[in-house]
């Protein structure tokens, strides 16, 4: 059994789940624009991690610890970075192995974003529900940073969300210069129901991701 306590530190708050057979590995996980680090998804993928030897810290984003409820505003969305990039390190200092960073929908773009500004900040990206775009707004395209994108990363996306289709998600991933894997959780939408029983193959295929990078170093 793993252990989780509140976590609270730099100006990240959040869920430390520390495992009782660690690999040395650690990842922080961030939740989307409605949503906090309790989110269900989130809970079940901490705990499956951690009990597979990867410590894990879920924590809120800057907008969240800012007020309980409301969707995150775009003027901020740097102070959202920030925050990602405090919990990367936070994880960091706690873990010796490799160091992954992950968040579903905003959370994810955000981290994706800090990964893009910051060379180095992770190890690998797990990215949930990427919100490609708008739903019924495929023109307005949320990709301008891939091309800066130099983390690989392991997106994980419901093949009927409404922010963009995996076929749509696969063609713009091809801008990233980094090895990427694409899971399309069938049935699914942007909640990514379901996705929570599939931890175990998630952990696996970031780490797949992870050793490519670490075979092209």
């Amino acid at each position: 059994m793993s252990m989780e306590e509140v976590f609270e530190s730099d100006g990240v708050r959040g869920i430390l789940h520390q495992p009782e057979r660690a690999t040395g590995e650690g990842i922080a996980l961030t939740h989307g624009a409605g949503s906090n680090c309790q989110g269900p998804l989130l809970a079940r993928l901490a705990r499956t991690f951690a009990e597979a030897g990867v410590l894990v810290l879920r924590y809120d984003l800057p907008f969240r610890q800012q007020r309980p409820k409301g969707p995150p505003f775009p003027a901020a969305a740097a102070r959202d970075r920030e925050g990602v990039a405090r919990a990367v390190d936070a994880v960091r200092r706690l873990a010796c192995g490799r160091t992954f960073a992950g968040g579903h929908s905003y959370g994810g773009r955000q981290t994706a974003m800090a990964a893009a500004e910051r060379h180095g900040m992770a190890d690998a990206l797990l990215l949930l529900s990427y919100p490609l775009h708008p739903p019924a707004k495929p023109e307005q395209m949320r990709t301008g940073f891939f091309p800066g994108l130099r983390t690989p990363a392991l997106f994980v996306h419901g093949s009927k969300d409404p922010f963009g289709s995996p076929a749509e998600l696969g063609e713009a991933v091809k801008s990233i210069r980094a090895e990427v894997d694409l899971l399309t959780v069938a049935g699914a939408g942007h909640d990514l129901k379901g996705a929570g029983e599939m931890a175990a193959e998630l952990l696996a295929r970031l780490r797949k991701v992870a050793e490519g990078r670490d075979q092209a170093g």
